[in-house]
């Protein structure tokens, strides 16, 4: 089974590269074929020339430069077409999400599951450097979604997941362009139906660089995907 780790990228000269290479030296130690996939997405620093020089050495490193309109959730849904893998895991270029956890998720996509949940908040997980404010944030808004739908996982807008490659032909058409894509895409495979496992997994703050999540932009773009799949799930009668 092949893994795509697809990685949109934007402005990540400071982290990039070692994103990339940690995650090519896990994978090749695992002995896990796979590709590593990113979209650099308009960028306007060295990200660029770092994926040129990084493909030279790196056979498994392809990218590809996105022009137009730049949003996380567009470089996410541009990437998805060139998938050649047999599942994807989609990660953060900034270094938050860590290679390791990546096994994890190969592991029991290989016991049978069709969506493999990274959850920052369960026993065995670790959380470092995370912001006291979106921390308070993000436990509400993760307990409203889970009352509000009835599902089971406690971190849905963590944006570290893996899903089989029919399972992302199956939640199509997304149109979220931002953050939160993180929302839509799970949601709509737990309410379509596809099963799912919840691992515990190592979240770190960016060492370097700018985080370009905006909590005021993304409260009503969120609110807009969780009711959206609230009516789905409720109205569309298993179509």
């Amino acid at each position: 089974m092949k893994l795509t780790v697809l990685i949109p990228a934007y402005n990540e000269e400071k982290s990039i590269e070692n994103t990339i290479k940690e995650t090519y030296d896990i994978l090749k130690k695992n002995n896990i074929e796979h590709e590593i996939l990113v979209i650099n997405d308009n960028s306007k620093d060295r990200t660029r020339n770092i994926l040129e020089n990084l493909s030279k050495h790196i056979p498994a490193l392809v990218y590809i430069n996105k022009t137009g309109y730049r949003g996380y959730g567009l470089a996410v849904r541009f990437g998805l077409k060139y998938v050649k893998g047999d599942a994807v895991c989609i990660m953060m270029a900034d270094g938050s999400d860590r290679p390791e956890d990546l096994i994890k998720y190969y592991d029991k996509l290989k016991e049978g599951c069709d969506c493999v949940f990274g959850s920052r908040f369960i026993k065995g997980s670790q959380l470092i450097g995370y912001p006291l404010h979106k921390l308070i944030l993000n436990r509400m808004g993760n307990y409203f979604i889970k009352i509000l739908l009835g599902i089971k996982h406690n971190d849905i807008t963590n944006a570290f997941k893996c899903y089989r490659k029919e399972v992302i032909s199956g939640i199509q058409p997304l149109f979220s362009n931002h953050f939160n894509l993180t929302v839509e895409m799970p949601l709509k495979a737990i309410v379509r139906g596809y099963n799912f496992a919840t691992v515990p997994i190592k979240w770190v703050n960016r060492a370097r660089g700018i985080s370009r999540f905006k909590i005021k932009e993304m409260g009503s773009r969120y609110f807009f995907i969780i009711f959206y799949f609230f009516l789905e799930k409720h109205l569309s009668r298993g179509d």
